[in-house]
């Protein structure tokens, strides 16, 4: 994978985790770079999660290795190691505190001291009427754009978001997944994207990687993916697919 001049964010090797039987990501080499948006595409059950996990140092890592800005995370499960590095993880579940305030919890933003509320109001307006509510009162939309609001804080060098759209209204995850890019363009930080709506984190992203059944099964540029749109769809089907197509 070419990544040209700029530092990588995310390096693995081989990486693979299995549970019991079933091998959730097999000898997996990934590469993400700081500055850009990485789309990491698949059906459920590809393994994109537990990708995410095991890069957070969330889940143990059976084989292989992976490196978080430069720094190799242990196969012991040490996630605040990677939080200290600057990764910043907004899982699917959206990580908050649900019976703490907006307020609440925007001061308890990842390795931040002292957060500053303000600038994240700033950022997003819309939470500021929202600050003496509980999280957990919220509507979908609402706590996601508090989980981004909470990690902007951080000032990540490297973004992780898991399932952003998920049963969020489209006018919704629209209006919040130009702000990853925003984490990339501004901020300069590397951003993995784990998105099921596929067209929308294209749009977003500089390349694009697909997964299935815990293998890579497609990776390329992603405005070059989002005009064939059809070899995204040979991916979701798995690699014996995409070879037919491939070969069409």
């Amino acid at each position: 994978m070419s990544s040209g001049a700029k530092p990588p964010a995310i390096l693995t090797f081989e990486l693979s985790k299995r549970y019991g039987e079933v091998d959730a990501v097999a000898d997996l080499d990934l590469e993400v770079v700081e500055g850009e948006v990485f789309g990491f595409l698949g059906p459920n059950g590809a393994g994109k999660t537990t990708t995410l996990m095991t890069i957070s140092g969330l889940v143990r890592a059976l084989e292989g290795s992976v490196e978080v800005l430069g720094h190799p995370v242990p196969k012991l499960r040490k996630a605040y190691l990677t939080a200290q590095w600057g990764l910043v993880h907004v899982p699917e579940n959206r990580g908050l505190f649900y019976q703490l305030t907006v307020d609440e919890n925007l001061k308890l933003a990842p390795g931040v001291e002292h957060p500053d509320v303000d600038q994240a109001y700033e950022q997003f307006p819309p939470l500021k009427p929202l600050g003496k509510r509980d999280a957990g009162t919220l509507s979908g939309g609402e706590q996601q754009m508090l989980a981004l609001a909470r990690a902007f804080l951080a000032s990540p060098k490297l973004l992780m978001v898991d399932e952003m759209s998920l049963g969020l209204a489209p006018v919704i995850y629209e209006t919040l997944m130009p702000m990853v890019r925003k984490a990339a363009d501004d901020g300069g930080a590397g951003v993995l994207l784990v998105e099921q709506h596929t067209d929308l984190a294209l749009a977003q992203s500089d390349r694009a990687y697909v997964l299935n059944h815990g293998d890579l099964v497609l990776e390329g540029a992603a405005a070059d993916l989002l005009r064939d749109r059809h070899l995204i769809d040979a991916a979701y089907l798995g690699a014996e697919a995409l070879d037919e197509e491939s070969t069409d």
